[in-house]
């Protein structure tokens, strides 16, 4: 029976990262992005190229419009992104963005009768969002299993998340094992409309820091004269 997954696929790092790690597992794969009114989309352009080199039976982009309500410096033109380390929960949060996420997901997943959701959330190397923590993930998956069709009737949703417990470099390491191409990723909160990253913000930070632990070269695309440079 073929085995059938939804991946959240973003077009940065650790969603590709996840993408391979749910090939090699042997499923296929349905790779889910979104247009959420985000600031700019030089991830998505990522995402769509990204989808086609492992074969995804569906790529469905969505848009959203999460800009609306905004509240985040990535949807927000009145908050800036920015560019020193934060403490608490960062500006760059977009408010309950992974819980509207999986919940497009879900509904997929029982539309094509699929039972496993992959989510590239990550709580150690992170920015300190409440969406990316184990507790999250167990909860939404509590909920998937009671709010559901598939679930009630005993057809069991997972939610993977298989880079929640791994440090950057950790991520980058596996990344490299499964050939991924990491300079078609863009991970970067301000990346230039040609996908360019900024190299100071606080994902670009954590990018960096994960290359230079993994021990690989950065492929990262800056910005000329950015710090990343």
């Amino acid at each position: 029976m073929t085995k059938k997954a939804i991946i959240l696929l973003s077009g940065g790092l650790d969603s590709v990262t996840v993408l391979a790690m749910a090939k090699r597992q042997g499923y296929t794969v349905y790779a889910l992005s979104f247009d959420y009114g985000q600031k700019h989309n030089a991830e998505l352009i990522s995402a769509r190229k990204i989808a086609p080199d492992y074969q995804v039976a569906v790529h469905k982009v969505i848009k959203l419009g999460l800009g609306e309500i905004g509240g985040s410096a990535l949807t927000d033109d009145a908050l800036n992104v920015p560019v020193t380390p934060q403490t608490g929960i960062p500006v760059t949060y977009v408010p309950a963005r992974n819980t509207v996420f999986l919940s497009f997901a879900l509904g997929w997943a029982e539309v094509l009768d699929a039972h496993d959701i992959f989510i590239g959330v990550n709580a150690v190397d992170y920015s300190g969002y409440p969406d990316c923590r184990p507790q999250f993930i167990e909860a939404f998956q509590a909920l998937a299993n009671v709010a559901t069709k598939a679930g009630v009737e005993g057809h069991k949703i997972k939610i993977h998340a298989p880079l929640i417990h791994m440090s950057k470099g950790e991520i980058i390491q596996s990344g490299i094992e499964l050939q991924v191409n990491y300079a078609q990723t863009v991970s970067c909160y301000a990346a230039s409309p040609e996908g360019f990253a900024c190299g100071e913000c606080d994902a670009c930070r954590l990018r960096k820091t994960g290359f230079a632990e993994a021990g690989v070269p950065d492929p990262t695309r800056y910005q000329a004269g950015c710090a990343g440079e």
